[in-house]
């Protein structure tokens, strides 16, 4: 056998030989996913991760029907609280470990029950899990839940392993066990996560033919382009708006753009100084200019917004305007608020260009009105943990959005929610999402989302600014990569040429 030294490392013609022939797909990421648990991710990053380790028990296509995966079939009582379910037969998770309804249930209640768990309020409607057979499951529900289908397309769906969560505790994260197309290998914190093609994937139609997915964190906009416009790697999202057109007319790339499902804003501490002064959430609020943010950093890209449903989204409507900054109203507030002279904040924003663009508009925006606005730029991971622990004035910060419309709304606004980073509390608009939320018919749902954002748009904890569009930036040499207003690259049906 001949030996080579490469590099300073020895290799074996038959090692060479097989690193030639391995395929792998390279896909830039905004941020480093903070964690690849289900049940403690709060990250859109982290589910760009998880879809491929991880199968759910339904999916969403791009029209955003839900579809199986692995649940086949599922039967909803009239009443709308009962929910039965048959799941596939013979799949094993990447451990060897058998799936079958039992799993489903380990999986339910450990999202229902950890310390933790960020799932608990998606899954808080289930009062039984009963397991029917190996391969049926039924959840009877304390009241209607409209969303459960929807909820369960998504992290509060994904199955993971009971052996491998026995076996690493909390060390799971690190170590993730699913039955999706890709097993995970390895992970460099701020460098890499490996993942590698199982090769014996349920669905057959849809098996990628390559060997390796590897994510890499580039924070950094301008080196993500210019990693795809070099090739070293293949596949990117976000892409910031400068860089749309040098993708798209590239002769070796390609852009896809879809509108999305989410929103972007600022979520203000409503449970300390300055933020905890309504008066002053108005006027900070009030300087806002919607449409100077989409022209100035978005070149035109995004759409200004005041509430959490895009125009895509069921609850979607036209009743909020996008107002213009209002500097009367704002110096009218700071008097409301005793603070006529005006007053200081810090704003916590992740690292990244448009992120500091952004945040130095909002401060723009602030010091027309006398208002110090301070920036703070920190890792996206770390800007998560302070938002969890209340340790901020403000944070820019949004959401990746949901297909069903209790998703961009009941955890950011309800009393405790999970999201509700800023802390806002108001009584009738907890009644009115946790209505709307047992409603079933979408136009009554509707009505009732209106009524709550009347409170939430005028109580300002959480300013919406603006919606994304969904952007992916990919060589030409990557086929039938889908796009879902999710955002979610789905990459078990992609082929490289």
């Amino acid at each position: 056998m001949k030996v080579f030294v490469v590099a300073g490392i020895l290799v074996t013609f038959g090692a060479l030989a097989t690193f030639a022939q391995e395929r792998t797909l390279n896909v830039g990421l905004d941020a480093d996913p903070p964690n690849l648990d289900p049940a403690l991710s709060s990250a859109f990053v982290d589910r760009q991760v998880q879809n491929q380790i991880y199968d759910k028990l339904v999916d969403i296509n791009p029209k955003l029907k839900i579809i199986p995966m692995l649940a086949t079939a599922w039967k909803v009582s009239d009443l709308g609280t009962t929910y039965t379910f048959t799941l596939r037969p013979n799949i094993k998770f990447h451990d060897g470990t058998p799936f079958d309804a039992n799993v489903v249930k380990f999986n339910l209640e450990r999202y229902m029950t950890l310390d933790t768990s960020r799932r608990k309020g998606e899954l808080a409607s289930i009062k039984e899990i009963k397991v029917l057979s190996p391969t049926s499951i039924q959840l009877n529900l304390k009241f209607p839940f409209a969303p459960l289908l929807a909820v369960l397309s998504d992290r509060s769906g994904m199955m993971v392993s009971p052996a491998a969560v026995a076996k690493f505790g909390k060390d799971f994260t690190n170590n993730p066990v699913g039955t999706g197309p890709f097993k995970f290998v390895e992970r460099r914190r701020q460098d890499r996560i490996i993942l590698e093609n199982t090769n014996t994937y349920w669905d057959t139609a849809n098996r990628p033919n390559f060997d390796k997915l590897v994510y890499r964190p580039f924070p950094d906009g301008d080196v993500r382009a210019a990693n795809l416009l070099s090739g070293a790697i293949q596949v990117m999202t976000p892409i910031d708006p400068k860089d749309l057109k040098a993708i798209a007319e590239n002769t070796r790339t390609e852009l896809a753009s879809i509108a999305g499902l989410g929103f972007q804003g600022i979520p203000l501490n409503t449970t300390k100084p300055p933020f905890n002064n309504k008066a002053l959430r108005q006027a900070f609020a009030a300087t806002l200019d919607r449409e100077a943010i989409d022209r100035v950093v978005f070149q035109g890209s995004v759409t200004p917004a005041v509430t959490p449903f895009p125009p895509g989204s069921p609850a979607y409507t036209k009743f909020f305007q996008v107002n213009p900054p209002n500097l009367e109203l704002a110096k009218k507030k700071l008097a409301e608020g005793n603070q006529p002279n005006g007053f200081s904040f810090t704003m916590l924003i992740a690292t990244g260009t448009v992120n500091a663009q952004l945040a130095q508009l909002y401060q723009a925006f602030a010091k027309t009105a006398n208002i110090d606005m301070k920036i703070e730029q920190i890792e996206f991971g770390t800007l998560l943990a302070r938002a969890d622990k209340k340790d901020f004035d403000a944070l820019a910060l949004g959401w990746s959005g949901r297909p069903d419309p209790d998703g961009n709304i009941f955890d950011f606004f309800v009393t405790g929610g999970v999201s509700n980073y800023s802390g806002y509390s108001n009584p009738r608009v907890d009644k009115l999402l946790q209505l709307a939320r047992q409603t079933r018919d979408i136009v009554i749902r509707r009505d009732i989302y209106e009524d709550a954002l009347e409170n939430i748009v005028s109580d300002a904890s959480y300013p919406i600014t603006y919606f994304q569009k969904v952007n992916i930036g990919k060589l030409k040499t990557v086929d039938n990569l889908p796009l879902n207003p999710d955002g979610i690259m789905r990459f078990k049906s992609v082929k490289l040429n």
